[in-house]
């Protein structure tokens, strides 16, 4: 009689018939998200992965046959993992700000609204899929910078490569639902690519230490979340920091879960996306 009765119960309707995490559901939207970037591979991966080997073609070319010591490693090397994180960072955001607002524009948005999915797998199957396209863009740029003349990308630390890359990627990902979500139009997601985005990524300490900066640049470079993310995962390649690596990690775990509630509350409350 009890089953009888919880099976009429679930059949009501909105009253949810799966209690537990649609594995299967997740899977599907993780997948479908991936595909759509990988039908596409030679503009998300292989284009990416090119315009970040000519930062470093540039930047070495440049400097000419000088040696220039940066940590007490030679330019290229320095330079060489900030460059492969900062791809990374940058297309995660640029995979998933895409995802719901093409959805709206193109009035598909009920593709990720009618599936039985709740608010936490809409938001992790999309920002899993942008991690997703980061490590590849990553994987891409390090096999092509393994065979350059002159630089050096060996992991020493492979803990920290990973836990950065992943901690960087999730939290542009996390950034990029958030303009997906407030975006209406292609030209405010791309506003947030250009203004915030690129500024912060090329302030980052990439193409610097910032302990060779004046004060004030130096805390202004302290307070830009990517310098951690970069700061760390040149760590894994290097051995050096100029950041505590522990506080690195805490921040950037701070601000993904934070980044991961706002975009989770608006998520469920249909913000610019169920009205």
């Amino acid at each position: 009689m009890n089953s009888e009765s919880e099976i009429a119960i679930r059949n009501q309707p909105g009253v949810p018939a799966i209690r537990s995490v649609n594995w299967g559901g997740l899977q599907a939207l993780y997948l479908k998200e991936v595909r759509r970037f990988f039908k596409v591979q030679l503009q998300t991966i292989w284009a990416p992965a090119l315009t970040t080997l000519l930062y470093l073609v540039i930047f070495t070319v440049a400097l000419g046959g000088t040696r220039r010591d940066v940590l007490g490693v030679p330019f290229a090397d320095f330079i060489a993992p900030g460059l492969i994180i900062m791809g990374m960072m940058q297309n995660a955001f640029a995979n998933s700000s895409f995802s719901l607002l093409v959805g709206k524009i193109q009035g598909t948005i009920i593709d990720y609204l009618m599936p039985p999915l709740s608010t936490a797998e809409v938001l992790f199957g999309l920002a899993g899929a942008a991690v997703t396209r980061a490590i590849l863009v990553g994987l891409t740029i390090w096999m092509a910078m393994l065979l350059w003349p002159g630089v050096h990308v060996t992991p020493r630390h492979i803990w920290a490569i990973l836990l950065f890359g992943i901690l960087g990627s999730s939290l542009l990902a996390f950034l990029g639902v958030l303009t997906s979500i407030w975006a209406e139009k292609f030209d405010h997601a791309a506003a947030v690519s250009n203004f915030v985005v690129a500024p912060l990524a090329l302030l980052s300490g990439t193409f610097y230490s910032v302990d060779k900066l004046a004060p004030t640049f130096a805390a202004i470079s302290h307070a830009n979340p990517f310098h951690y993310a970069i700061a760390g995962f040149r760590y894994g390649f290097i051995g050096q920091a100029d950041i505590p690596i522990s506080f690195g990690v805490g921040l950037l775990v701070t601000l993904n879960v934070m980044l991961a509630g706002l975009c989770y509350a608006l998520l469920n409350s249909g913000w610019k996306i169920k009205n």
